[in-house]
């Protein structure tokens, strides 16, 4: 266990937006999230994308409150501060302490697309990995033809490190490319 994570934020606030770990009862509005964005979700996240019922949803709620604890997975809602509405998720997975880094998930609802309220979360985000949780490293692997997605990690600050050949399965069951996207603590400490 790591000791400097018990204490950590579990609330992150931007201009917009209220960056928070889940709650027990957020399961009904993450599933209206996904309802919302499934048919955008399915080829690039699937983990959201098999969430079928409000039940499931409470399921995949209560295993990320879990992860947290278990220090494995750190999951956030991003909610809308004028509408109160859940508008997006990121998650921080595949953590190797002994490095430390981890991997990124992010999505933001099509409504919110495009007004920089993602960039603005990413950055209150990338404060919370390397000021709290002390990683040297985080990496998003983002879909070759997710340019949207891959804007945005430019404009936060990350680099593009390398092509991933037949890294990610869509819905259908081909296999596309990706990109690997990595930022260090280094990148953000210069800042």
């Amino acid at each position: 266990m790591q000791k400097h994570l018990f204490d950590i934020e579990s609330i992150l606030i931007t201009s917009r937006t209220v960056i928070r770990r889940f709650k027990e009862q957020d399961g009904e509005a993450f599933f209206k999230l996904i309802q919302d964005n499934r048919e955008r979700l399915e080829d690039r996240f699937p983990n959201p994308a098999q969430i079928h019922s409000a039940e499931e949803s409470a399921a995949f709620v209560h295993q990320k409150l879990s992860d947290w604890y278990a220090q494995s997975c750190y999951s956030f809602a991003v909610w809308d501060t004028d509408s109160a509405n859940i508008i997006g998720y990121i998650e921080l997975n595949n953590i190797y302490w002994d490095i430390p880094k981890a991997e990124g998930l992010l999505f933001i609802d099509r409504e919110y697309e495009g007004q920089g309220i993602m960039t603005e979360v990413v950055l209150m985000v990338l404060s919370f990995i390397f000021e709290q949780m002390k990683l040297k490293k985080i990496n998003l692997i983002i879909a070759s033809d997710n340019y949207a997605a891959q804007r945005l990690a430019r404009k936060c600050g990350f680099r593009r490190e390398g092509d991933l050949r037949n890294e990610l399965r869509k819905s259908g069951g081909e296999l596309s490319d990706a990109m690997l996207f990595g930022f260090t603590d280094q990148d953000y400490f210069k800042v």
